[in-house]
């Protein structure tokens, strides 16, 4: 009997039943040290959902985020999900430049653009809107891509806002 497809959280530190964890950093509840770049361990189809909040913005969009969203088709099932999540460039610019913003909302909003960069990993290298991160998972081979307000699988920053804003953008990506 064939092992069932896998339910990969890319990027995460909360350990949850029924996903394995990969991440670029070890941690308690991560299952696989590894890198989004890299998703050559995992055969192809082998994956019923991929989850990954608030990482792709850390590929280069020249060289890495195109490769990184085909091996995630590669890997998924037919009918498989990829849920995504990453800073909704779109509304973190109008709330950047709305009269109301403070000092300390840009200050938030700017850290949102280029990554709290509190480690090595946590620089951002690219910025998505909602049709720039469409055409990036079209050019993959996903098919159908679905903008969703939220998740609920994680505690994580795909929630999050700024006041009553969302400033993540959530998509759903499915594979024929």
């Amino acid at each position: 009997m064939a092992d069932a497809p896998v339910r990969l959280h890319i990027g995460g530190k909360e350990a949850k039943e029924g996903w394995t964890l990969l991440n670029a950093q070890p941690g308690p509840n991560v299952d696989i040290v590894g890198d989004f770049r890299d998703l050559s361990r995992f055969t192809d189809q082998s994956v019923a959902e991929i989850y990954a909040s608030h990482v792709l913005e850390h590929l280069a969009y020249s060289e890495e985020v195109l490769p990184a969203l085909k091996e995630c088709h590669r890997i998924l099932v037919p009918g498989g999900r990829l849920m995504l999540a990453v800073p909704d460039m779109a509304a973190i610019c109008r709330l950047m430049v709305h009269d109301a913003a403070t000092v300390q909302v840009q200050y938030q909003l700017m850290r949102m653009l280029f990554g709290g960069q509190a480690d090595a990993w946590d620089y951002h290298k690219a910025g998505f809107t909602p049709d720039l991160l469409a055409g990036f998972l079209g050019n993959a081979g996903f098919q159908e891509v679905q903008r969703v307000e939220r998740f609920d699988l994680f505690d994580d920053t795909s929630r999050l806002t700024v006041g009553e804003v969302p400033v993540s953008l959530n998509v759903i990506a499915s594979k024929a």
